[in-house]
């Protein structure tokens, strides 16, 4: 995928990468020994160890209750952890200030999300260019990208079309677009087909295998089984740990 990325204001001066020497791919997401604990000692994360490469397509899959949504909000920087290292993009999140991770956020993480959050009365190609809005850009250049990131996901014809005019499938679609306009380091999609029908659902899993084939990294977090064994690696998560991973071929506890 070729990446021509709008100016966003960036974080500033930033600590190096805290990995060490090069993997074969290039991590955009590190989480080493990460904890999230919340009061009264309960432990959403406990001592969460993760890498997902550069160009990589991982399901992120554990029943209700496992840490998937407390993984996401980390993983995505919403929410810092109660110990260990987190790594984006080769920034150390525990570094930046909230204004600078902020910033960091914008320019490398693409958010899907299962209610589609799109704002309503608003067409589609202004829903989608609302991903640029901090980019610096001008007004009608974010809205031409953001026809062109409609098109990248079989919208061409729907620009114009608001919310209520659109099927779930296309409103997923549009949620898709505006994710990925920016062409962040990461998207991470949060049970993208779990409003969706059977086949809506799998035209959207197709889109994100096609968006991936393109050179995005992905991280797809579901509680389906059935969806995360369809993809190129699966993680599973039960009780805040990690207890497998399929990059590894066998479970980890």
């Amino acid at each position: 995928m070729t990446r021509t990325v709008p100016h966003v204001e960036g974080p500033g001066p930033i600590p190096g990468p805290v990995h060490g020497s090069a993997p074969v791919r290039v991590p955009v997401v590190e989480l080493r020994d990460v904890v999230k604990e919340y009061a009264g000692g309960v432990r959403a994360l406990d001592g969460v160890d993760l890498t997902v490469g550069e160009g990589e397509l991982v399901g992120i899959v554990g029943p209700s209750g496992s840490g998937k949504s407390t993984l996401l909000h980390i993983v995505g920087t919403l929410d810092r952890p109660t110990a260990g290292t987190v790594a984006i993009a080769g920034h150390d999140v525990a570094a930046l200030t909230d204004r600078r991770l902020s910033a960091l956020r914008a320019r490398h993480i693409g958010f899907v999300f299962q209610a589609f959050h799109l704002a309503p009365g608003v067409t589609a190609v202004d829903n989608v260019a609302e991903g640029l809005l901090y980019s610096g850009l001008p007004r009608a250049r974010r809205r031409r990208l953001a026809a062109e990131a409609l098109a990248r996901v079989g919208l061409a014809d729907r620009t114009g079309h608001r919310p209520h005019e659109l099927s779930g499938g296309q409103k997923q679609r549009v949620a898709i677009a505006r994710a990925v306009v920016g062409q962040p380091d990461l998207l991470l999609a949060d049970e993208p087909t779990g409003a969706l029908d059977t086949a809506s659902g799998e035209a959207v899993m197709e889109l994100l295998h096609a968006l991936n084939q393109e050179g995005a990294t992905i991280a797809v977090i579901t509680h389906d089984t059935e969806i995360a064994q369809r993809l190129p690696r699966t993680v599973r998560i039960r009780d805040g740990r990690v207890v497998a991973d399929s990059a590894r071929g066998k479970d980890v506890v």
